[in-house]
């Protein structure tokens, strides 16, 4: 019986709302977990005491308040699911309470890391290379997901007009421009993508080496993001595809650009997910308060007394 709800349910949220492949892995893992942790029960029979002993059960075996919050999540659209097709008396999880989470800053590279990164990647000859010269600066250029990057067909780009057509999270598809500087890169990669692939045809900007019919995995562009900033001389703890998404996103908002436009561009769907970028200021902004702010010369001005 709850394999079965499982399985409905994950078809629903894939069928009907369009979630993404990696979406839907996250809520059966978590769910099997919820299932596992009360069986043989079927969960169609829970309630609100049952939901709570099992936030209390995650919150003191090591998960953080984030992986909690996640977990219940999952729990609400899946009871909310069970409830409106009849399986359920009742939603348990009406007015359940997730812990607290401390807002966690983005992290970004500067400008000069990520032109270190694409540099040192357009230096080689290799076509694994210089498709990651590419997608970095595609990335950083336009703020994509990395897998609305390893996904977007050769089509999306828009080469006249200087756009690209993202198909993002549930499917909804947006616009964002993309540099000049950026589209002359595309076009250089291009034409090593048309000698690496020879007669083979493939729908996608960014292949993979070693089936060229399939996008690069995020995984394998994971490694080799890591491996290239190596090369820079860069902590390849500090590299990871998302961050050049916080990146762009970084350098947009210290540069005054208009916090609806950034979060179009990014396709947030709620604009306080955007808002957490405000948090960061800029060295450039630090430096204008320390030499302009009045108090800079409140010392200067004691001691001339």
């Amino acid at each position: 019986m709850n394999e079965d709800c499982l399985e409905s349910f994950l078809e629903t949220i894939a069928a009907e709302n369009g979630a993404a492949k990696n979406t839907v892995v996250s809520y059966r893992f978590d769910l099997e977990q919820f299932i596992e942790y009360f069986s043989p029960r079927s969960v169609c029979e829970l309630n609100k005491k049952d939901l709570q002993e099992y936030s209390h059960f995650l919150n003191s075996h090591g998960y953080c308040a984030r992986s909690v919050s996640r977990k219940l999540s999952a729990l609400r659209d899946f009871f909310k699911f069970l409830y409106s097709e009849g399986l359920a008396e009742q939603n348990p999880t009406i007015n359940l309470e997730a812990p607290k989470q401390e807002k966690k800053l983005p992290e970004f590279l500067s400008q000069s890391d990520v032109f270190s990164l694409i540099e040192t990647a357009k230096n080689s000859k290799k076509f694994i290379d210089i498709r990651n010269s590419a997608m970095i600066m595609v990335m950083y250029a336009c703020g994509l997901r990395v897998s609305e990057l390893i996904n977007l067909p050769i089509s999306a780009v828009n080469f006249e007009k200087k756009i690209v057509f993202v198909k993002g999270k549930g499917s909804k598809e947006r616009l964002v421009p993309i540099a000049d500087e950026a589209i002359k890169h595309l076009y250089d990669y291009i034409e090593m993508r048309e000698l690496f692939l020879k007669n083979i045809k493939s729908l996608y900007l960014f292949p993979s080496s070693k089936s060229p019919q399939s996008p690069l995995t995020r995984d394998v562009f994971f490694k080799q993001l890591k491996d290239l900033a190596s090369l820079a001389g860069i902590s390849p703890n500090k590299v990871h595809p998302h961050v050049l998404r916080h990146s762009f996103a970084t350098f947009l908002i210290n540069h005054d650009t208009n916090l609806r436009s950034v979060q179009k561009m990014l396709g947030h769907e709620k604009i306080t997910t955007t808002e957490i970028y405000t948090h960061i200021l800029s060295e450039n902004l630090k430096e204008t308060v320390k030499k302009n702010h009045p108090l800079a010369f409140l010392g200067d001005n004691l001691n001339k007394k």
